[in-house]
């Protein structure tokens, strides 16, 4: 599977994926205090696109720290509860149930916390999406 994958490469073999939430697949993620429930999109699309389900019983208190994604693009959709997101020293947003937010990859940002018991969706592009540690923005 490439992480260079394009979503308008037309020759890449794709399939359908049907996920169950009475049989949901939990998979290792980027922080130990979430869980993280796989759609089955990445196999499904050949690596052009992730999207997972990122849920939390207890609340985040300590922000994460300034990193950025090595992605195309990576898309949040509160199903449940906030998430407190910074892009800059006075730019912090709050997303509620409902909202959403598009963040281009190589984005600063640092997620600050969240509600005790949230429920996000995450798509990003391609599938592979790393992690970079940053400094804070200007």
């Amino acid at each position: 599977m490439s992480s260079n994958v394009s979503v308008l490469e037309k020759d890449i073999p794709q399939n359908y994926a049907v996920a169950r939430k009475s049989d949901p697949n939990y998979i290792k993620g980027r922080r130990d205090f979430f869980e993280y429930i796989d759609l089955g999109v990445i196999d499904a699309s050949n690596g052009a696109l992730r999207v997972q389900v990122t849920k939390a019983s207890e609340g985040m208190s300590e922000p994460t720290g300034w990193h950025f994604h090595t992605c195309e693009g990576q898309f949040v959709y509160m199903v449940k509860g906030w998430v407190e997101l910074q892009f800059a020293p006075d730019d912090i947003i709050r997303l509620d149930e409902g909202d959403s937010v598009y963040i281009p990859g190589g984005l600063p940002h640092n997620e600050i916390r969240t509600s005790d018991d949230f429920e996000l969706l995450e798509l990003s592009l391609p599938a592979e999406m790393g992690t970079e540690a940053c400094a804070p923005p200007a």
